[in-house]
């Protein structure tokens, strides 16, 4: 039998070709996931081991405030230096700083925190190991810097030119004097590295004399362990802490291992998805595959063979398939894992440079998960060969599903489908979004999926009759066929069709989720906002106090209004308390009372929402307290009014001198510039120049605001389109498949029509419109049932988000619905070449 299995495979290759690419392609995604997890996981660890590489002990002052750093300072690194099993210490300030590249434009200012600056340590040579010199000298004097290859690069600066960057307010210049190398992945990974002497790092970041670390490497033969604690009884009762080196370098092992065990965890979801559409071409092939062998199984049970031989021999054909495609599928894969960072870096995932890992556990999960996928999905296909009478095979190459066998199918279908959809209806009433309601959601979403899978074969019949009307009287008789021909097997039509289904269900519920949770931030970001700019620091250091005067200075301006926040508790409710300018406030916001007015606020009197009031249970003449900040004693605030929540101000209302004492930066959050009228065109140009142009300075205007809120939904969308696009490309595959064995199972009735005046054009477009039918029928299952998951799941969202409404974006439905058309055409053109092709009397005497 296992001989029999090689055969069939040998001699049906071209028939098994496309559920070959569909298992090659679920396997490419799975070990490409795995190869990629694994490289990213080499590439942080590799990176770590090098900034950890010789410190036997790592010395890290507390990041507290103003406080930061002064627990270190070189009294305490000559003291460390001087401990018998110490050979040196590196002290270390760390920083960043944002540059603006040559043409002005900020570089990298969307991920400030990948934007590195320390400083340069060089040895006996003049040069520091940790950083190699590629061109010109490190800095050594305080209007000199070095930047890293890629940075000068990435800026288009070179040795000699004047560098623009910032630290946390104006612009500042040096002169580039060195260009470096290094392996910091958050450099490697995009971000930027700016290198300044000593005592220049020390004056922009901290104090003069004092560092952020102290990188302890010990002498040959020292112990570390001890060494740790020497260092550790060197240190003050606050401010710093002292961990072995060993230690740290395991912990981040660790912490690499989670962070990177969640991605590929995320990723390996999507490639289940497009494994689970490939079962449905598997099961459909090996069914077809059955029905036209029908008369070589039966020869095979008269002349002995079992029935559990028939189904081992089915299974070993499967095996032998999922194998050699999964071995090609790994080999994708590599190409998928090797692409996969560069995408993903695209949009911010800072993934650092590092080489392919190819571990054994990879290949043999992909080679497993190949192997096992196409063996169950073949099962039931063998199990049916097994349980044909060989007269019953001999006399027929394909009978219609048993009506009983649709029965049981349509009851269990029903079931399904009506449980997952009050589980949904259940979903659509909940007012939380925690994990336990999330999973309830997921429960909902399987269960009306499969319930549509398992009654598509029942929703085919009313659906294609519908469609083939519409074919009929378009194209006549080839219309007529192409219907007759996707109602002959109400089984395989579904099973092509839910292929399709699954991948536009997803596309389309995630897309109408998106869209609609798109169009809420879109209407939240700018609601109430009258201002024209808002001025805002990139790196959320917040704004100097002196900001606002400048900018109400600039010609063209008409109003500056300050904002800075800090929490408030009431009635044990937390809430966001805003501080503004009162008499300012009307120009730059519309902030409608319904109690009260702006006038009525003033020292120890604030505004509260609407919907913070109902939520605290507050009435005006009510009083709240603001949060304790470092030992400053908590404010009681009085409500004089309430208003309808905005994007601008949202629970609470107070003034500056109120509410600045209690934020955490002490600095203002942004300034809302409110243009006079006509001169708002290029008045963020004055607002730059008046605050210094830094590269850390924001100043949007409305649609770029809009913009910035919303830019990482589009992102998500994009990667969910790519990541699911591959569930699609199955699909497509298993339409392919189904008309190419479908047309080799008719050839007998190709070649009667072709002899009774059907011309070559004629089953060309009978071939075409089956599979148009086939597709349209699917992506219509598909986006029905992805708008109603949309729907029911988004009180999840409107938990979180209250304003949220569901917003169909028919644009995209209609793209959505036309590439069903699409794929219909497209799948169709060679199994419709090879119908037309065939030789009539071959045909009529094929069996």
């Amino acid at each position: 039998m296992l001989r029999t299995a090689l055969r069939n495979v040998v001699a049906h290759k071209a028939r098994l070709v496309m559920t070959a690419l569909a298992v090659l392609l679920g396997v490419a995604f799975v070990s490409g996931t795995l190869v990629f997890g694994d490289t990213v996981a080499n590439s942080f660890r590799n990176a770590s081991a090098k900034s950890l590489k010789d410190v036997a002990v790592s010395v890290q002052a507390d990041d507290a405030g103003d406080k930061r750093g002064t627990a270190l300072d070189t009294a305490l690194a000559g003291k460390i230096r001087a401990l018998p099993g110490v050979d040196s210490v590196r002290p270390t300030v760390n920083g960043e700083a944002t540059l603006a590249g040559k043409d002005g434009d900020p570089v990298n200012a969307d991920n400030t925190w990948q934007n590195l600056a320390t400083n340069y340590q060089p040895g006996k040579d003049g040069k520091d190991s940790h950083y190699p010199l590629k061109e010109g000298r490190g800095p050594a004097a305080e209007g000199e810097l070095a930047l890293d290859a890629k940075t000068a690069d990435k800026a288009g600066y070179e040795i000699g030119d004047t560098v623009r960057f910032a630290i946390d307010g104006p612009a500042l210049t040096k002169k580039l004097v060195g260009i470096v190398g290094t392996d910091d992945p958050r450099v490697t990974a995009g971000g930027t590295l700016t290198l300044f002497d000593t005592r220049t790092a020390q004056k922009l970041y901290l104090k003069p004399g004092h560092f952020d670390e102290f990188a302890v490497a010990a002498k040959p033969g020292a112990n570390d362990r001890a060494l740790t604690d020497e260092v550790r009884a060197l240190l003050p009762e606050e401010g710093a802490t002292a961990t072995r080196g060993a230690e740290l370098a395991a912990e981040q092992s660790r912490q690499i291992t989670e962070d990177t065990k969640s991605l590929t965890k995320t990723l390996l979801v999507f490639a289940g998805i497009a494994l689970f559409v490939g079962v449905f071409i598997i099961a459909n092939t090996f069914t077809m595959l059955i029905a036209q062998r029908g008369r070589e199984i039966a020869l095979m049970r008269a002349v002995g063979a079992s029935r559990r031989q028939v189904v081992r021999s089915v299974l070993a054909e499967a095996a032998l398939l999922g194998l050699g495609a999964s071995a090609a599928g790994f080999g994708l894969g590599l190409g998928i894992a090797t692409a996969m960072r560069p995408l993903l870096n695209a949009g911010g995932a800072g993934l650092p440079d590092g080489p392919l890992v190819i571990s054994p556990a990879s290949l043999l999960w992909s080679l497993a998960v190949g192997v096992v996928v196409t063996v169950l999905a073949a099962w039931l296909p063998s199990r049916k060969a097994a349980k044909i009478a060989p007269v019953e095979a001999l006399s027929s190459v394909d009978q219609a599903p048993p009506t009983r066998a649709l029965v049981v199918r349509n009851v269990l279908g029903g079931l399904l489908t009506g449980l997952g959809v009050l589980v949904m209806l259940y979903v659509s009433t909940l007012k939380t979004s925690n994990e336990s309601d999330l999973m309830i959601a997921m429960l909902g979403s399987a269960l009306t999926l499969s319930g549509m899978i398992v009654l598509a074969p029942l929703l085919s019949k009313p659906l294609i009759t519908l469609a083939g009307k519409v074919t009929t009287r378009l194209f006549g008789v080839s219309g007529k066929l192409a219907k007759e021909n996707a109602l002959r097997n109400p089984r395989r039509t579904a099973a092509t069709a839910s292929a399709l289904m699954i991948g536009l269900a997803l596309i389309t519920g995630l897309t109408v989720a998106g869209h609609s949770t798109q169009q809420t931030i879109d209407k939240r970001a700018t609601q109430g906002l009258t201002a024209d700019y808002k001025v805002t620091n990139s790196s959320y250091e917040g704004l100097d106090a002196g900001v606002p005067g400048k900018v109400a200075k600039v010609p063209g301006v008409a109003a500056a209004a300050p904002v800075t926040s800090a929490s408030l508790t009431a009635k044990g409710e937390f809430g966001l308390l805003t501080g503004t300018d009162p008499a300012t406030l009307d120009k730059v916001v519309d902030l409608r009372f319904r109690d009260g007015s702006p006038r009525d606020i003033g020292p120890g009197r604030i505004a509260v929402s609407d919907e913070f009031a109902k939520k605290a249970g507050l009435r005006v003449g009510d009083t709240v307290t603001t949060d304790r900040d470092l030992g400053k004693a908590e404010k009681k605030l009085k409500v004089v009014g309430v208003y309808e929540k905005n994007a601008v101000i949202e629970d609470a209302l107070g003034t500056l001198r109120d509410v600045l004492p209690y934020s955490g930066s002490k600095k203002f959050d942004s300034v809302l510039v409110k243009a006079e009228p006509g001169k708002a065109v290029d008045l963020d140009r004055g607002i730059r120049a008046a605050l210094g142009d830094s590269p850390l300075l924001k100043v949007q205007d409305q649609e770029q605001i809009v913009k910035a809120d919303s830019g990482s939904i589009t992102l998500v969308l994009n990667m969910m389109y790519g990541l699911l696009g591959m569930a699609v490309v199955i699909a497509v595959l298993g339409v392919v498949n189904t008309l190419a064995m479908s047309v080799f199972e008719r050839t007998r009735e190709i070649g009667m029509l072709r002899a009774i005046g059907l011309d070559r054009s004629g089953i060309k477009q009978m071939v075409r419109l089956e599979s148009v039918v086939i597709s349209m029928f699917g992506a219509v299952l598909g986006i029905g049932t992805g708008i109603f998951l949309a729907w029911a799941g988004g009180s999840l969202t409107a938990s979180s988000m209250p304003t949220y409404e569901m917003a169909l974006p028919w644009a995209r439905l209609g793209i959505f619905l036309t590439l069903g058309l699409v794929i219909g055409v497209l799948a169709a053109i060679w199994p419709a070449r090879r119908a037309a092709r065939l030789n009539m009397l071959a045909s009529i005497q094929s069996q």
